[in-house]
């Protein structure tokens, strides 16, 4: 697959990019080159490599799903300037 000027254009038109003709001519080679480094990476023959989603092994940390007490409404509004049976209470925006 290769990438003309034209379509350069329209991709920077349509991502709201501002590219002179000048600009859009290198986006060109650039583009190409890029596509065809995807298309060697196509090559690649990895059957038989596992999926990873890390480059070095590792296991993923888990915290241990308890059930805690809560009932901590007390302990999160106390430092709030006013509040009424543990709300917060806030001047009025809209009128």
């Amino acid at each position: 697959m290769s990438v003309d000027l034209a379509t350069v254009k329209r991709v920077a038109r349509l991502a709201r990019i501002a590219l002179n003709d000048d600009e859009a001519g290198r986006m060109v080679g650039e583009l190409n080159g890029i596509l065809g480094f995807i298309e060697q990476l196509s090559e690649v023959d990895v059957s038989g490599v596992e999926p990873m989603t890390s480059v070095t092994p590792m296991a993923m940390k888990k915290r241990p799903d308890d059930v805690t007490d809560g009932n901590k409404a007390a302990d999160i509004v106390a430092n709030a300037p006013i509040t009424d049976q543990n709300f917060f209470l806030v001047p009025k925006v809209v009128e």
